[in-house]
């Protein structure tokens, strides 16, 4: 890594600390490089000869964006899919909340400097006077990216947030990953933050009722609020308990054979009748086929259903799952009225607009920025690619893509190493795709998704992967 300050070209701001970080031969178009000015590691990329620089961490977890995917104009982190802009550092893609530091670059005498600003720019607040309200109705990263989005871009009305939890919108994901959890480390951004950006937060409030004719919303305490426009973000909640699934059924898998050597048992073709317990503590399942599971713990992963039934008079349109019906601008069929998140059905660009409902926190976050922006007459349409992480067994696995329907899967690298990425196909073109340790492979499909490019069954197949450019 070339670093250090050398000597600034000329003209250089007060406000500035400039360094000299390569040689203009040093990088070529396409290409990233992670440099350091005045102890800032600075993400600097090439493309189309001009050079730009970023911050180098993915404002979500941390992930250094040099391992990421550079397609265009934007870098998308290898972990968990977030997107920036190269030139202005803006987040284009989810998870995560803020944008990248930008910085100026200059190249003089066939060397590259980077300027780091010191100023910090911050968000605009509500204005005295302007009475104009916005009303989130839900708690999630939604409704805090459709706030954030807003102030972002110069709101000066009122911001309203209503959820039911007892806590500002927090990191959802983390619960997956570790117990025990102290509530603040949980928070997506702390309490001070909403009084900062004057985004009134009602916590322990639940909408019953909307009546887009007099433009209210109803609350269970019986209060009654005037909205302007209004996000509908409410998301979904746990399929009732007395509808007891079958256990799932998964093929011989890489990843079903690490949970099988990791002693985790599994009842293929088989279903649940009943769980029996003594003094409120379950102490076994008893199966269809008569086996009988001693068990300390039962975890029901049997679905949810969208949290719309607050809706019924409004005549806001749902589809038959009850799942908000929205277009590619976050609208519903009613004026000033948005949804966005798990609540939602909305249609997906890579599967040419096919109406689908995807409860994933990636795609509820870009949901609320895009209403935010639509909210403010910008006309934005929604086309993010889905894009899905976790860890099993301490091995990361990614997912990007839509594969419902797909029927053949082609597999490439080890499978018995347990390293490989895996193209899902339907009608000849890869739909989907998975890996296991083969990070930025996804990351990278991702953003050809995004981008429009057909991935054929043919390139899939092919012994030759040059084309993803890993």
């Amino acid at each position: 890594m070339s670093q250090g300050q050398g000597q600034a070209p000329t003209g250089q701001d007060q406000d500035q600390v400039t360094g000299m970080v390569c040689l203009e031969s040093e990088l070529q178009d396409g290409q990233m490089k992670e440099v350091e000015v005045d102890e800032q590691k600075i993400l600097l990329v090439r493309t189309q000869g001009l050079y730009s620089a970023v911050g180098s961490k993915c404002s979500h977890y941390g992930a250094p964006l040099i391992k990421g995917a550079l397609v265009r104009d934007r870098v998308r982190c290898p972990f968990h899919g977030a997107c920036f802009n190269i030139k202005t550092g803006d987040i284009e893609e989810y998870p995560g909340l803020d944008c990248l530091p930008s910085y100026k670059v200059k190249v003089e005498d066939g060397k590259v400097y980077v300027s780091v600003n010191k100023k910090v720019i911050h968000l605009v607040c509500r204005v005295s006077g302007v009475r104009h309200t916005i009303l989130l109705i839900g708690g999630g990263p939604a409704s805090l990216l459709c706030a954030e989005t807003l102030r972002q871009n110069r709101y000066e009305g009122r911001i309203v947030m209503v959820t039911r939890d007892t806590l500002p919108p927090i990191d959802k994901p983390k619960l997956s990953k570790a117990m025990h959890l102290e509530s603040a480390s949980l928070l997506l951004r702390p309490t001070d933050f909403f009084q900062q950006y004057d985004i009134e937060l009602w916590t322990q409030k639940e909408a019953v009722s909307v009546n887009p004719v007099e433009k209210t919303v109803k609350l269970n305490d019986g209060s009654l609020h005037y909205y302007d426009q209004l996000l509908i973000s409410t998301g979904c909640r746990s399929v009732a308990c007395y509808c007891y699934p079958s256990l799932i059924e998964l093929c011989v898998s890489p990843l079903s054979k690490m949970l099988e050597e990791s002693k985790v048992k599994f009842y293929m073709n088989d279903g649940v009748v009943e769980i029996r317990g003594e003094n409120g503590k379950v102490k076994e399942v008893v199966l269809k086929s008569g086996a009988v599971v001693e068990t300390d713990v039962v975890i029901a992963g049997i679905g949810v259903i969208p949290n719309s039934d607050f809706l019924k008079e409004s005549q806001v349109e749902v589809d038959s799952r009850k799942a908000v019906i929205i277009d590619k601008f976050m609208r519903t069929n009613i004026p000033n009225v948005f949804g966005a998140g798990d609540v939602t059905s909305f249609p997906l660009t890579i599967r040419k607009d096919q109406r689908v409902n995807i409860g994933h926190w990636q795609l509820a976050s870009a949901h609320g920025r895009v209403a935010a922006l639509n909210m403010l007459q910008k006309q934005i349409k929604i086309d993010s690619v889905p894009f899905f992480w976790t860890v099993l067994l301490g091995k990361s696995v990614r997912y990007t893509g839509y594969g419902e329907g797909y029927t053949e899967i082609i597999f490439k690298g080890k499978v018995e190493e347990r390293k490989f990425l895996a193209f899902y196909i339907k009608d000849d073109q890869v739909v989907a795709a998975a890996s296991l340790m083969f990070d930025p492979a996804v990351a990278r499909l991702a953003e050809m998704m995004s981008n429009g490019l057909v991935i054929t069954k043919a390139q899939a197949q092919s012994d030759d992967l040059s084309w993803l450019q890993m």
